[in-house]
């Protein structure tokens, strides 16, 4: 089943709470993979970075449920084709064998692939939360855009800084 194929979408809230369900299920899975990535990661920056953005995801998770809470409806998930996608995609990554410093560049990629999708979806969730001017729930979407864009960073850091010269050489 497609993005939208089965919803019945007859206003915008219906929309926002359709991306909010999309969202919710996406960040439970990452809930599930981030110690994973960090268990597979050989540089400890990296290791770091997947346990702090762990934390951060479930206070997402938390976030949501207030999202829904406001919108007057039961947080419930719906599933993220594009998270479980990108998902699999990381677990090869974790699954690879050989040199440890390729592993962790293509963990960073994985994870990477992860933000920008997240980054576009909460943009818009936030965007249409503005529309309706759900303000409460926009500016909950805008932290944690905020956060996503933030961890994106900080990958680009630890990739230039040395993973993926160390990479390169390898």
């Amino acid at each position: 089943m497609g993005w939208l194929s089965s919803t019945k979408l007859n206003s915008m809230d219906d929309l926002l709470v359709d991306q909010l369900q999309d969202l919710y299920d996406a960040e439970q899975r990452l809930v599930q993979a981030l110690p994973k990535m960090a268990d597979a990661a050989s540089d400890q920056g990296l290791k770091d970075a997947f346990r702090s953005h762990l934390r951060e995801t479930q206070n997402q998770v938390t976030r949501l449920e207030q999202a829904f809470q406001d919108l007057g409806k039961s947080a419930k998930a719906k599933t993220c084709e594009a998270m479980k996608g990108l998902v699999a995609e990381g677990q090869e990554a974790i699954d690879a064998q050989g040199d440890p410093s390729i592993k962790d560049a293509a963990l960073i990629a994985a994870a990477q692939r992860v933000e920008h999708y997240e980054i576009a979806a909460y943009g818009t969730a936030r965007t249409f939360a503005r529309r309706l001017h759900k303000n409460r729930v926009a500016q909950l979407l805008e932290q944690t855009l905020a956060e996503e864009k933030n961890a994106d960073q900080k990958l680009t850091q630890l990739a230039e800084s040395g993973i993926n010269q160390e990479a390169a050489t390898a």
